[in-house]
């Protein structure tokens, strides 16, 4: 039998296995993350090539005999995080103990070294397995060696063949291929404008990069051009690219035979590194006397590179994947007789999945195609309902389908779990269906887990269940231009993708709620908040808000005046006209016609004209503050004036954002398409748009908003006797905070003294240093220290409480709300000190967010419950930051304004009153 050598490129795995996996770290707080997506690969490497010699190959320190030829070579390679740096003894070590030789040979590359022991082994007739995603590598391919790239979904294996379709080229040609596109990651230049298929082009028209070269004359245009002035450095390039196969080895071939693995010092090494399930299946392996390749047991739960079974990044232990079921049953309904038999399973079943196919992203306007149910892991179906491409099945009829499922979506009692499932209820009701008891949602349940991570079903899956090769979207409808309409797709192709999204889906919810009932503060935020709050803003966003299309059109106009008179201003004061949203123009007239200083640069070298430099220039010519007000308006109008008339639902009339529900970090809601929660209001004109949001007649607006709520919520967190004081006594804070750092009587205290304070209370729950608030009042430095010091002499439990949390948060990684929702820091132990010390200031804030998005939440939960109950006409149409805006009958205002209030400050019970203001008016400006 024919045997095998198995070479893992070292360095493509350790940078791999660090990007692919956010944030994970020891119990001391060593970060781990490269090392665990090291190991895992390994181990499912040697499952997937059982081979009989083996290896991990690694660069050496210092230089090689490359730098000698060329000096620039890697000069451009930043430097290794220190992340993974700090990682590479531990790893080198883990390595050994899972019975892997490591090989390094000074003064030579791992490709090298690769090169070598492949050409060796082909000549001793054995195969060869190169594991890297290292495309250099590929010029070792042959009838012997395989390449493999294990990050691929799924595995990518190039054999001769492969190499020729990846890339156009041959493996023998692939070095003349690299030298005429150059090498970017080694800083090896090639040929100016000539890519991947002009290289494969000249190639196959010359034969070689010598011909390419001796022929060069011939070629016309630029690339003639390039390939003239480059062709005296190509065989520099080629030779830099080119891999030594006849390095001399100070070791014997056999003797890289897979070794014994050290148990006891891997269940040391995974006890220290917090890995709990590898280290508990090798002790228990231990107990049982069981003897053999601990690199097989357990199975490797995913395959390497972006599937790696990684449940909680950030908990001290890494938790156990719930096994994917991958055996799949996925039917496609077309007759009346196969609905009915799913429509009787999603009846019997104790939940079941549900997810919609549709013609537009927009919830508010897209129409169905299909739908997806799964009521056991592997058990789904889709019921395609208007594909329209020529050769289609004949599908139910949509009302044929709606009326049979709508006893089973319209009932309360039948558990639903869905993914997004806000957007999927939407579509349903454009459809005249109210579907009801959601009781789970996938999105929700990881973002609650980690609000932090990426909540895409693709992600979850790789997190959560350790799946892989998953369909996605680009896979059956195509990419860019060539991407089709979902009712164009094969209905075949497409029940594949459906029902697949809506197996997985019923499958991360196996895997996902055990974690949160696991955890009572989570559990309590996600099924008392993020999911009743769901409906909430389903009911919110089909709502919309009414506005005045005239009055936005005036603006308009008004606006367009303002930029013209501001334009001519502009050039006034620069002497000249000049495109203000020419970056280039600006630039000649700021700093070569008017010779103002230089605040910082581009990355392409030009001196930066952004925001931030033009306050800053602003101090030194009035052309900078015209430069700011254009923008500013132009920005206005372009953004809300012109857009929002053009974003009215053509059957409602109104304008109809979406709430972003897992998005922020610290659970806040954002809002988009359009943005109603970024309207500018420091500005007249800001303002001014608030205007044009309008009640229908007979109605008003009435908007509430929690009045000084983050700094209720300090004072709250940080039990500061002299903070609770003054709001318990209704104080105005800021006066209050002045009269303290000032020494004053608070009835002394000056509008700018005030002013101040305000900065400083505000500033200081945001993390701000004594330079960040120098800057922020244009004082010095050693002024802003005095004030800070001040303000912690009068408020030490505001002081005591930011240390404490700073060291809370360093050993537990996470901040918390005052309900439990956790702010995970992935930054708290870095190294680096500007990371460390940004999140640290995030855990200061991160639980006053948090805590008023929270109490915001339960706001609209208790508001709408509330509407519900009452059977009253009256609607929630927009949620901002801390404050909730209703549209509101005259005849129920009298009662909703007060109730609205009452139960806004009594969702939750503070150390200080939460205060409610609540106005009424016309039009949202009016009403604040």
């Amino acid at each position: 039998m024919q045997k095998r050598l198995l070479l893992v490129d070292a360095p493509s795995y350790f940078y791999r296995a660090f990007h692919a996996i956010r944030e994970l770290r020891s119990p001391s707080g060593e970060p781990t993350n490269a090392i665990y997506g090291v190991v895992n690969m390994l181990r499912k490497l040697r499952q997937d090539f059982p081979s009989d010699y083996l290896a991990c190959v690694l660069d050496p320190k210092g230089k090689t005999f490359r730098d000698e030829i060329y000096p620039q070579y890697k000069a451009t390679r930043q430097a290794m995080p220190e992340d993974l740096a700090h990682q590479i003894e531990p790893l080198i070590d883990t390595i050994k103990a899972l019975g892997w030789p490591v090989i390094c040979v000074d003064g030579v590359e791992a490709d090298d070294v690769i090169a070598t022991l492949v050409t060796r082994a082909c000549a001793k007739g054995w195969e060869a397995v190169i594991s890297t995603g290292d495309k250099d590598l590929t010029q070792l391919v042959n009838d012997c060696v395989l390449w493999v790239n294990t990050m691929a979904t799924p595995i990518e294996k190039l054999d001769r063949a492969g190499v020729q379709a990846k890339f156009g080229v041959p493996p023998e040609k692939i070095v003349d291929y690299l030298a005429l596109i150059g090498d970017a990651v080694d800083n090896v230049p090639g040929v100016d404008k000539v890519g991947p298929k002009t290289a494969c082009k000249l190639i196959e028209q010359y034969g070689s990069l010598e011909g390419v070269i001796d022929h060069a004359g011939d070629v016309k245009g630029v690339v003639g051009e390039n390939l003239r002035k480059a062709k005296d450095w190509l065989p520099t390039g080629r030779q830099l690219l080119t891999v030594k196969k006849d390095v001399a080895l100070p070791f014997e071939m056999e003797s890289l035979t897979h070794r014994s693995p050290d148990s006891q010092r891997l269940i040391e090494l995974y006890t220290r590194f917090g890995f709990r399930t590898l280290r508990d299946a090798l002790m228990n392996k231990e107990d049982a006397g069981e003897k053999g390749d601990a690199s097989k047991q357990p199975p490797a739960p995913a395959e390497g590179g972006r599937n790696f079974a990684l449940l909680n990044w950030n908990v001290d232990q890494v938790e156990d994947v719930t096994p994917f079921v991958a055996t799949r049953n996925y039917e496609t309904v077309l007759d009346g007789e196969a609905l009915e038999a799913w429509a009787r399973k999603l009846e019997s079943a104790p939940i079941a999945c549900f997810d919609t196919e549709t013609t537009s992203l927009d919830p508010m306007t897209a129409d169905l195609v299909g739908i997806a149910i799964a009521t056991s892991p592997g058990e789904a179906a889709y019921i395609p309902v208007t594909h329209r491409y020529a050769g289609a099945p004949q599908q139910l009829p949509l009302d044929n389908v709606l009326n049979r499922l709508r006893p089973w979506l319209e009932d309360a009692t039948k558990l639903k779990v869905g993914q997004n499932s806000k957007y999927d209820r939407h579509v349903f009701a454009n459809h005249g269906v109210a579907v009801r008891g959601v009781a789970h949602d996938t999105l929700l349940q990881a973002y609650v887990l980690e609000s932090h991570q990426r909540h895409d079903m693709d992600a979850l899956a790789t997190r959560f269940l350790g799946a892989q090769g998953l369909l996605h979207y680009t896979d059956v409808a195509g990419k860019g231009a060539a991407q089709i309409p979902f009712d164009q797709v094969d209905v075949k192709r497409a029940t594949d993708y459906s029902a697949e999204d809506a197996d997985v889906t019923l499958q991360l919810h196996g895997a996902l709620w055990p974690r949160l009932e696991r955890d009572e503060k989570l559990k309590r935020i996600y099924a008392e908040i993020e999911i009743p709050v769901s409906g909430v803003l389903l009911a919110m966003e089909r709502n919309g808000v009414l506005i005045d299309i005239e009055l936005l059109a005036r603006q308009t106009h008004e606006l367009s005046q303002k930029m013209l008179e501001l334009e001519r201003k502009a050039h006034e004061l620069a002497g000249g006209p000049f495109n203000l949203g020419s970056p280039k123009q600006l630039c000649d007239v700021l700093f070569n016609r008017l010779k103002l200083r230089t605040i910082k640069k581009t990355p392409t070298g030009s001196p930066s004209v952004d925001e931030e430099v033009l306050e800053k220039l602003a101090e030194d010519h009035p052309i900078c503050a015209a430069l700011l007000e254009h923008r500013g308006i132009a920005k206005l109008k372009g953004t809300y004036t012109e857009k929002l008339p053009r974003m009215v639902h053509p059957k409602t009339g109104r304008v109809h954002t979406n709430y972003a529900q897992a998005v922020a970090v610290t659970g806040r809601l954002s809002s988009t398409d359009p943005n109603l929660q970024n309207i500018p209001v420091r500005t007249p004109e800001g303002r001014r748009i608030r205007e044009a949001f309008i009640a229908p007649p007979g109605s008003r607006i009435v908007s509430a908003d929690y009045s000084q709520v983050e700094l209720r919520i300090m004072a709250h967190l940080s039990g500061d006797q002299s903070l609770l004081n003054a709001f318990a006594g209704g104080e105005d804070v800021h006066r209050h905070t002045a009269s303290e750092v000032f020494d004053m009587k608070p009835e002394e205290v000056t509008s700018e003294q005030r002013r101040y304070a305000k900065v400083i209370n505000f500033g200081l729950i945001y993390g701000m240093s004594a330079f960040g608030l120098a800057q922020n009042l244009a004082i010095e430095r050693s002024a802003a220290q005095s004030y800070m010091d001040k303000y912690f002499a009068r408020y030490p439990g505001v002081a005591q409480y930011m240390e404490r949390t700073r060291m809370e948060a360093r050993e537990r990684g996470y901040v918390e709300t005052v309900f439990g929702r956790r702010l995970w820091l992935p930054d708290i132990r870095s190294s680096n000190m500007a990371r460390r010390q940004g999140a640290e200031r995030q855990a200061i804030n991160a639980p006053m967010q948090g805590t008023a998005a929270d109490l915001i939440k339960m706001a609209m939960i208790a508001v709408q419950g509330w509407i519900e109950r009452e059977r009253l006409r009256t609607k929630l149409v927009m949620q901002v930051h801390d404050e909730l805006v209703l549209e509101v009958p005259d005849d129920e205002l009298e009662v909703v304004k007060p109730s609205v209030e009452r139960l806004m400050s009594g969702v939750a019970k503070l150390d200080v009153p939460l205060v409610v203001e609540a106005g009424v008016g016309r039009n949202w400006e009016e009403a604040h």
